[in-house]
Protein backbone atom coordinates (compact mmCIF):
# COMPACT_ATOMS: atom_id res chain seq x y z
CA UNK A 1 0.00 0.00 0.00
CA UNK A 2 1.35 3.41 -1.03
CA UNK A 3 0.18 6.44 0.95
CA UNK A 4 1.02 10.15 0.66
CA UNK A 5 0.27 13.09 2.94
CA UNK A 6 0.70 16.80 2.18
CA UNK A 7 -0.18 20.10 3.80
CA UNK A 8 -1.10 22.05 0.67
CA UNK A 9 -1.66 25.46 2.31
CA UNK A 10 -4.81 26.36 0.32
CA UNK A 11 -6.18 23.90 -2.18
CA UNK A 12 -8.04 26.59 -4.08
CA UNK A 13 -4.86 28.60 -4.64
CA UNK A 14 -2.95 25.50 -5.66
CA UNK A 15 -5.53 24.39 -8.20
CA UNK A 16 -6.88 27.63 -9.68
CA UNK A 17 -4.42 30.50 -9.17
CA UNK A 18 -2.04 31.69 -11.88
CA UNK A 19 0.62 32.80 -9.39
CA UNK A 20 4.17 31.42 -9.56
CA UNK A 21 3.61 29.67 -6.23
CA UNK A 22 0.46 27.99 -7.54
CA UNK A 23 2.39 26.75 -10.54
CA UNK A 24 4.93 25.20 -8.18
CA UNK A 25 2.06 23.60 -6.25
CA UNK A 26 0.63 22.08 -9.41
CA UNK A 27 4.05 20.70 -10.23
CA UNK A 28 3.91 18.91 -6.87
CA UNK A 29 0.47 17.54 -7.74
CA UNK A 30 1.91 16.26 -11.02
CA UNK A 31 4.67 14.51 -9.08
CA UNK A 32 2.13 12.91 -6.75
CA UNK A 33 0.05 11.85 -9.74
CA UNK A 34 3.05 9.94 -11.09
CA UNK A 35 3.42 8.20 -7.74
CA UNK A 36 -0.20 7.01 -8.05
CA UNK A 37 -0.81 6.55 -4.31
CA UNK A 38 -3.62 4.38 -3.03
CA UNK A 39 -4.55 7.15 -0.60
CA UNK A 40 -3.63 10.85 -0.55
CA UNK A 41 -4.20 12.88 2.62
CA UNK A 42 -4.31 16.68 2.27
CA UNK A 43 -4.25 19.19 5.12
CA UNK A 44 -4.94 22.92 5.33
CA UNK A 45 -7.29 22.91 2.35
CA UNK A 46 -8.84 26.23 3.46
CA UNK A 47 -12.01 25.46 1.52
CA UNK A 48 -15.43 26.96 2.18
CA UNK A 49 -18.06 25.07 4.15
CA UNK A 50 -19.44 23.86 0.81
CA UNK A 51 -16.21 22.03 0.14
CA UNK A 52 -14.48 21.59 -3.23
CA UNK A 53 -16.08 23.28 -6.21
CA UNK A 54 -16.81 21.58 -9.51
CA UNK A 55 -13.64 23.19 -10.88
CA UNK A 56 -11.57 21.86 -7.98
CA UNK A 57 -12.88 18.33 -8.53
CA UNK A 58 -12.24 18.51 -12.28
CA UNK A 59 -8.63 19.55 -11.74
CA UNK A 60 -8.08 16.89 -9.08
CA UNK A 61 -9.60 14.26 -11.35
CA UNK A 62 -7.06 15.25 -13.99
CA UNK A 63 -4.29 14.29 -11.59
CA UNK A 64 -6.04 11.34 -9.92
CA UNK A 65 -8.63 9.96 -12.36
CA UNK A 66 -11.62 8.36 -10.70
CA UNK A 67 -10.38 8.82 -7.15
CA UNK A 68 -13.06 9.27 -4.52
CA UNK A 69 -12.98 12.37 -2.31
CA UNK A 70 -13.78 12.86 1.38
CA UNK A 71 -13.44 16.33 2.89
CA UNK A 72 -14.29 18.43 5.91
CA UNK A 73 -14.03 22.21 6.24
CA UNK A 74 -13.92 24.69 9.06
CA UNK A 75 -17.41 25.90 9.98
CA UNK A 76 -19.11 28.09 12.57
CA UNK A 77 -18.40 28.79 15.33
CA UNK A 78 -14.86 28.39 13.97
CA UNK A 79 -13.34 30.74 11.43
CA UNK A 80 -14.38 29.90 7.87
CA UNK A 81 -11.87 29.26 5.11
CA UNK A 82 -9.41 27.97 7.70
CA UNK A 83 -7.70 24.62 8.28
CA UNK A 84 -9.67 21.77 6.63
CA UNK A 85 -8.65 18.28 5.49
CA UNK A 86 -9.33 15.98 2.55
CA UNK A 87 -8.70 12.39 1.47
CA UNK A 88 -8.46 11.16 -2.11
CA UNK A 89 -8.48 7.38 -2.51
CA UNK A 90 -8.59 4.85 -5.31
CA UNK A 91 -12.10 4.13 -6.64
CA UNK A 92 -11.92 0.43 -5.84
CA UNK A 93 -11.38 1.14 -2.16
CA UNK A 94 -14.51 1.25 -0.02
CA UNK A 95 -13.63 2.56 3.45
CA UNK A 96 -16.04 3.71 6.09
CA UNK A 97 -15.41 7.46 6.37
CA UNK A 98 -15.79 9.31 9.67
CA UNK A 99 -15.06 12.86 10.76
CA UNK A 100 -13.99 12.54 14.41
CA UNK A 101 -14.37 15.22 17.04
CA UNK A 102 -12.45 15.07 20.28
CA UNK A 103 -14.49 17.30 22.59
CA UNK A 104 -11.53 19.65 22.24
CA UNK A 105 -11.28 23.21 23.61
CA UNK A 106 -12.57 26.39 21.94
CA UNK A 107 -13.46 25.88 18.27
CA UNK A 108 -10.90 23.17 17.50
CA UNK A 109 -13.53 20.51 16.81
CA UNK A 110 -15.16 22.73 14.20
CA UNK A 111 -12.02 23.49 12.20
CA UNK A 112 -12.11 20.43 9.94
CA UNK A 113 -8.97 18.88 11.38
CA UNK A 114 -9.56 15.13 11.20
CA UNK A 115 -10.82 12.42 8.83
CA UNK A 116 -10.58 8.67 9.35
CA UNK A 117 -10.89 5.89 6.78
CA UNK A 118 -11.72 2.46 8.20
CA UNK A 119 -10.69 -0.57 6.15
CA UNK A 120 -11.06 -4.24 6.92
CA UNK A 121 -7.48 -4.57 8.17
CA UNK A 122 -6.56 -1.07 9.35
CA UNK A 123 -7.50 2.55 9.95
CA UNK A 124 -5.94 5.38 7.97
CA UNK A 125 -6.46 8.67 9.75
CA UNK A 126 -5.16 12.16 9.16
CA UNK A 127 -4.87 15.22 11.37
CA UNK A 128 -4.03 18.88 11.04
CA UNK A 129 -2.97 19.55 14.61
CA UNK A 130 -3.74 23.03 15.99
CA UNK A 131 -0.75 25.35 16.12
CA UNK A 132 0.18 26.85 19.49
CA UNK A 133 0.03 30.21 17.68
CA UNK A 134 1.95 33.42 18.05
CA UNK A 135 2.86 34.17 21.64
CA UNK A 136 1.88 30.58 22.52
CA UNK A 137 -1.62 31.87 23.19
CA UNK A 138 -3.12 28.50 22.21
CA UNK A 139 -0.53 26.31 23.90
CA UNK A 140 -2.70 25.20 26.83
CA UNK A 141 -5.54 24.27 24.49
CA UNK A 142 -3.06 22.51 22.24
CA UNK A 143 -1.91 20.38 25.18
CA UNK A 144 -5.50 19.31 25.80
CA UNK A 145 -5.88 18.47 22.10
CA UNK A 146 -2.72 16.34 22.19
CA UNK A 147 -4.01 14.25 25.10
CA UNK A 148 -7.42 13.77 23.53
CA UNK A 149 -5.89 12.87 20.16
CA UNK A 150 -3.62 10.27 21.78
CA UNK A 151 -6.68 8.76 23.47
CA UNK A 152 -8.49 8.67 20.12
CA UNK A 153 -5.66 6.87 18.33
CA UNK A 154 -5.31 4.41 21.20
CA UNK A 155 -9.03 3.62 20.95
CA UNK A 156 -8.67 2.88 17.24
CA UNK A 157 -5.54 0.81 17.88
CA UNK A 158 -7.44 -1.41 20.30
CA UNK A 159 -9.56 -2.53 17.35
CA UNK A 160 -7.08 -2.80 14.46
CA UNK A 161 -3.75 -1.30 13.33
CA UNK A 162 -3.61 2.43 12.73
CA UNK A 163 -1.76 4.45 10.10
CA UNK A 164 -1.86 8.08 11.22
CA UNK A 165 -0.54 10.99 9.25
CA UNK A 166 -0.66 14.73 8.90
CA UNK A 167 0.84 18.01 9.95
CA UNK A 168 1.39 17.47 13.67
CA UNK A 169 2.86 20.96 14.14
CA UNK A 170 5.70 19.75 16.35
CA UNK A 171 9.36 18.98 15.82
CA UNK A 172 9.81 16.11 18.24
CA UNK A 173 13.54 16.23 18.96
CA UNK A 174 16.43 18.60 18.40
CA UNK A 175 17.46 16.78 15.23
CA UNK A 176 14.01 17.49 13.77
CA UNK A 177 14.79 21.14 13.09
CA UNK A 178 17.80 23.07 11.89
CA UNK A 179 18.04 25.59 14.74
CA UNK A 180 16.79 24.05 17.99
CA UNK A 181 18.53 26.47 20.35
CA UNK A 182 17.03 29.63 18.87
CA UNK A 183 13.56 28.04 18.64
CA UNK A 184 13.32 26.66 22.17
CA UNK A 185 10.05 28.48 22.94
CA UNK A 186 8.76 28.81 19.40
CA UNK A 187 5.37 27.29 18.54
CA UNK A 188 6.03 23.71 17.51
CA UNK A 189 9.15 23.27 19.62
CA UNK A 190 8.07 23.96 23.18
CA UNK A 191 8.80 21.35 25.83
CA UNK A 192 5.05 20.92 26.28
CA UNK A 193 4.39 20.08 22.62
CA UNK A 194 7.36 17.77 22.41
CA UNK A 195 6.24 15.95 25.54
CA UNK A 196 2.78 15.62 24.01
CA UNK A 197 4.26 13.87 21.00
CA UNK A 198 6.39 11.63 23.20
CA UNK A 199 3.22 10.68 25.08
CA UNK A 200 1.45 9.90 21.80
CA UNK A 201 4.22 7.52 20.73
CA UNK A 202 4.18 5.88 24.17
CA UNK A 203 0.56 4.89 23.59
CA UNK A 204 1.73 2.32 21.04
CA UNK A 205 2.83 4.19 17.92
CA UNK A 206 6.01 4.39 15.85
CA UNK A 207 7.46 7.35 13.99
CA UNK A 208 8.10 5.49 10.74
CA UNK A 209 10.75 7.88 9.45
CA UNK A 210 12.91 7.44 12.54
CA UNK A 211 12.17 3.70 12.54
CA UNK A 212 13.74 3.34 9.10
CA UNK A 213 16.32 6.12 9.10
CA UNK A 214 17.46 6.38 12.70
CA UNK A 215 19.03 9.66 13.78
CA UNK A 216 19.71 11.03 10.32
CA UNK A 217 19.76 14.84 10.34
CA UNK A 218 18.72 17.47 7.82
CA UNK A 219 15.54 15.61 6.83
CA UNK A 220 12.81 18.24 7.05
CA UNK A 221 9.23 18.58 5.81
CA UNK A 222 8.66 22.33 6.19
CA UNK A 223 10.59 25.50 5.36
CA UNK A 224 9.29 28.96 6.29
CA UNK A 225 7.94 30.95 3.36
CA UNK A 226 8.88 34.28 4.93
CA UNK A 227 12.58 33.41 4.53
CA UNK A 228 13.46 33.27 0.85
CA UNK A 229 16.52 31.12 1.53
CA UNK A 230 15.08 28.67 4.08
CA UNK A 231 14.84 25.79 1.64
CA UNK A 232 18.02 26.65 -0.23
CA UNK A 233 19.87 26.59 3.09
CA UNK A 234 17.77 23.70 4.43
CA UNK A 235 16.86 25.57 7.60
CA UNK A 236 13.70 23.54 8.03
CA UNK A 237 11.58 21.58 10.48
CA UNK A 238 10.24 18.01 10.42
CA UNK A 239 6.64 18.45 11.56
CA UNK A 240 4.78 16.09 9.18
CA UNK A 241 4.69 12.40 10.07
CA UNK A 242 3.50 8.95 9.20
CA UNK A 243 2.89 7.05 12.45
CA UNK A 244 1.83 3.41 12.62
CA UNK A 245 0.81 1.04 15.37
CA UNK A 246 3.90 -0.51 16.91
CA UNK A 247 2.82 -4.01 15.91
CA UNK A 248 2.96 -3.22 12.19
CA UNK A 249 6.08 -1.02 12.20
CA UNK A 250 8.19 -3.81 10.71
CA UNK A 251 5.82 -3.97 7.76
CA UNK A 252 6.83 -0.43 6.70
CA UNK A 253 9.14 -0.57 3.68
CA UNK A 254 9.48 3.14 2.93
CA UNK A 255 8.95 6.41 4.80
CA UNK A 256 10.41 9.51 3.18
CA UNK A 257 9.76 12.97 1.81
CA UNK A 258 8.68 13.61 -1.76
CA UNK A 259 10.75 16.14 -3.68
CA UNK A 260 8.70 19.33 -4.08
CA UNK A 261 11.36 21.25 -5.98
CA UNK A 262 11.85 24.92 -5.06
CA UNK A 263 8.41 25.25 -3.45
CA UNK A 264 8.74 26.27 0.20
CA UNK A 265 6.30 25.51 3.04
CA UNK A 266 5.43 21.80 3.41
CA UNK A 267 6.64 18.97 1.23
CA UNK A 268 4.64 15.73 0.84
CA UNK A 269 5.61 12.60 2.78
CA UNK A 270 5.36 9.03 1.49
CA UNK A 271 4.67 5.78 3.31
CA UNK A 272 4.80 2.30 1.81
CA UNK A 273 3.64 -0.59 3.96
CA UNK A 274 2.87 -4.25 3.34
CA UNK A 275 -0.19 -5.09 5.39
Amino acid sequence: MKLVSWNVDSLNAALTSASPRAQLSRHVFATLSELAPDVLAIQETKLSVKGPTKKHLEVLDGYFPGYKVAWVSSDEPARKGYAGTMFLYRPELEPVVTYPRLDAPTTMDFEGRMITLEFEDCYITQVYTPNASEGLRRLEDRQVWDRLYADYLATLDASKPVLATGDFNVAHTEIDLANPKSNRRSPGFTDEEREGFTHLLSRGFTDTFRHLHGDVTGAYTWWAQRSKTSKINNTGWRIDYWLVSDRVADKVTKSETVDSGPRQDHTPILLEIEL
